[in-house]
């Protein structure tokens, strides 16, 4: 029997997972969080095999949820179910320590077969996101100006080209405003470029932002 953690901050999408999961006679739904702070206290209390992970919860999430999970609890699985497309957070979740990451737009079917893969030892990850994880761990490998970023760097760049204020990623960042003006003008640095019109074109120009961009 596979145990599941499931933690997303939507109930009904907890409560959809939990009724198709329960079809399959092979998984179990042991526990649910809504946010970070409850996956933090499920993870030392629960015994279980695949923690089905949303990027984005209220508190701690994304790829510092992972590391922290992994960190007090090394031997678990993790599978990133995401609204974001790959493109935009995949191999930055696998390299925080995440055995597979999948889209929400994603077919049931596809989610059960990631599970069972996830819980015995394997990685789910599209041939693209494999290719791109390849490509970061070659000597000398130069990528895109976006992949120098670090993990929080990356975030406050998603927030900015989503159309969120300084004050408001503070907020929501749990910083000051001055260290996410620091991220800010570190982040433009990294990149090469000089305002935020021209941090939004890149972002559109390589689909790292939502048409209709926010959290979830």
């Amino acid at each position: 029997m596979i145990r599941i953690v499931i933690a997303d901050d939507h109930m009904i999408v907890r409560e959809g997972l939990k009724q198709l999961l329960a079809n399959e006679l092979d998984l179990v739904v042991v526990g649910e969080a809504r946010d970070g702070h409850e996956v933090q206290r499920l993870a030392r209390e629960l015994e279980f095999d695949v923690l089905l992970l949303d990027m984005s919860m209220p508190g701690k999430s994304g790829m510092e949820l992972i590391k922290q999970v992994k960190s007090e609890k090394p031997r678990s699985r993790l599978l990133v179910l995401s609204m974001h497309q790959e493109n935009q957070y995949a191999v930055r979740a696998i390299k925080a320590g995440a055995s597979g990451y999948l889209t929400k737009d994603s077919a049931f079917g596809q989610l059960v077969s990631a599970i069972r893969k996830v819980a015995a030892g394997g990685a789910f990850i599209s041939a693209d996101v494999a290719e791109q994880l390849a490509l970061s761990a070659a000597p000398n490998a130069e990528g895109l100006p976006h992949t120098t970023l670090s993990n929080r760097e990356f975030q406050v760049f998603q927030l900015l080209v989503s159309g969120v204020a300084v004050s408001e990623i503070a907020d929501r960042l749990n910083l000051s405003v001055k260290t996410v003006s620091t991220h800010k003008a570190r982040l433009m640095e990294k990149m090469g470029l000089d305002n935020q019109a021209e941090l939004i074109r890149y972002a559109l120009r390589h689909h790292l932002v939502e048409d209709s961009a926010g959290p979830g």
